[in-house]
């Protein structure tokens, strides 16, 4: 969807790198000297935004910047792809975003191995925990899990648990695979340490905690925690761009003053990092 651009919608110029089949934020940049990588989500491609925290660190640090961000990118996505594994190789720097824990493979569901918030398939064992649920409904990893709260809080902690330890093991291989130095970046409207506010499953990263990004840390040079500012929040959509129809997507996205101020702490530790 993000090939062809409606009235009012971004140029996101996708490009791809090698033989890799996923579509990244353009333009290309190029792969020889020095450079950094920055792996995430939605917010690190920039949906809805001119000039996301890449460009803007980019455009500090005077070394190009390869956004690897995926809009609903997991974990898996960057793990099972070689191209993503090359390109941090050859990285002076790699940053990655943390992402939550819902849009992974696990014991309990499978998903699409690149479109991760995609769900495929409920295991046996998810079966026999929620019989009363048909998981032939659900296509997406978000709305599976939200009814599933619904139906049983209780039942519910077994799945957080295990979504939980995946995702610990999985980061785990994934910073072990990389090269160089390591930048771990947590961008969300709250903390790691704070409860989640509103109804549903809560802010993103989802199921994300303090203790979590404790036991992983280690594996990285740095660590940079960015919660947007209220400041920056009450500035809502403006500035953003998008199609009219996209609006409400839109107000839910990080906005320009968010990735400013994303940028700023992230830009000193990559250039002292680039050396």
């Amino acid at each position: 969807m993000y090939e062809h651009h409606g009235a009012g919608a971004l140029d996101y110029s996708p490009c791809r790198y090698g033989r890799s089949r996923l579509l990244f934020r353009g333009p290309e940049r190029p792969l020889d000297g020095a450079f950094c990588t920055i792996l995430g989500g939605t917010e690190t491609y920039g949906k809805y935004i001119a000039r996301p925290y890449p460009h803007l660190v980019e455009a500090e640090i005077g070394h190009p910047v390869v956004n690897l961000g995926l809009v609903n990118a997991g974990i898996d996505v960057f793990a099972g792809d070689g191209v993503v594994q090359r390109i941090c190789d050859r990285a002076r720097v790699s940053v990655l975003q943390v992402l939550g824990a819902q849009n992974m493979s696990n014991r309990f569901y499978s998903v699409h191995p690149r479109r991760n918030d995609r769900f495929l398939t409920a295991s046996a064992m998810l079966q026999a925990v929620y019989r009363e649920v048909d998981f032939t409904e659900f296509h997406f990893t978000r709305h599976m899990l939200g009814t599933l709260q619904a139906v049983s809080a209780e039942r519910f902690l077994l799945l957080v648990e295990e979504l939980k330890a995946a995702w610990l093991a999985r980061m785990r291989h994934l910073a072990g695979r990389m090269r160089g130095a390591r930048v771990l970046l947590w961008l969300s409207s709250r903390r790691p340490g704070d409860s989640p506010r509103g109804a549903g499953l809560g802010q993103d990263p989802l199921f994300v905690d303090r203790a979590m990004i404790d036991a992983v840390r280690p594996l990285f040079t740095e660590y940079v925690e960015v919660v947007a500012s209220p400041a920056a929040c009450a500035r809502g959509i403006d500035g953003m761009v998008f199609p009219p129809l996209e609006q409400a997507a839109a107000a839910q996205m990080p906005g320009p003053a968010a990735h400013g101020e994303v940028a700023a702490a992230l830009a000193p530790v990559v250039a002292r990092l680039m050396g």
